[in-house]
């Protein structure tokens, strides 16, 4: 009836943030200047709130990076769930895996960043950095049965054939920047061309 019964609880405070944008400005804070080296404080200020209000959002900095830490990689695991990582040759739904996880990275920029950054300072950064050695795993495991179909070469170890185009899918976030010359889909084109071509049999 009132237009206080009509408000929500999470807009409250000024500006009036929500919880999704306050935690887009607590990640792109961590990525500026470092998860440990950002105060509660720092994040208030940076959302022109006051520490208490920022609390009624979140309870702690460690929520805020549990969060952001799982919205990358519950982006990457759902890659995996995807019919075209799943069902058919293991050298296609190994392209559709990496093709994924471009569009992953690049629709979650900022939160894949981050979780690129952390080192398993806390228990939080472990199990992030548990579920990012597991999600490794079962890639590798597509690589070995791509090898076992005769799809891809038998002389590349799947782990470390599974860690270097990683390595290469990850180090887009330091250099690709939305809206630039090269979109998504031809990002995630030219990176399955790259990895593959390199690792399918002759």
């Amino acid at each position: 009836m009132s237009a206080s019964t009509d408000a929500s609880p999470a807009r409250r405070g000024r500006p009036g943030y929500d919880r999704d944008q306050v935690l887009a400005v607590a990640v792109a804070l961590f990525n500026e200047q470092g998860y440990d080296a950002t105060s509660v404080a720092d994040l208030a200020s940076r959302l022109g709130l006051t520490k208490s209000a920022l609390y009624h959002h979140f309870d702690s900095k460690e929520q805020l990076l549990a969060l952001a830490l799982d919205e990358a990689l519950d982006g990457l695991e759902g890659v995996l769930d995807e019919p075209g990582a799943s069902v058919g040759d293991p050298v296609e739904r190994l392209g559709a895996v990496l093709r994924g996880a471009v569009g992953v990275l690049v629709d979650k920029l900022p939160y894949v960043t981050l979780l690129l950054r952390v080192r398993g300072n806390s228990e939080v950064e472990r199990a992030a950095l548990e579920r990012r050695r597991s999600f490794d795993h079962r890639v590798t495991a597509l690589v070995a049965a791509a090898q076992r179909a005769g799809q891809v070469r038998a002389d590349v170890d799947g782990a470390v054939a599974t860690r270097l185009v990683f390595g290469m899918v990850n180090s887009i976030v330091e250099w690709y920047r939305p809206g630039g010359a090269v979109d998504r889909e031809r990002l995630a084109h030219d990176v399955v061309a790259v990895a593959l071509d390199g690792m399918r049999t002759r």
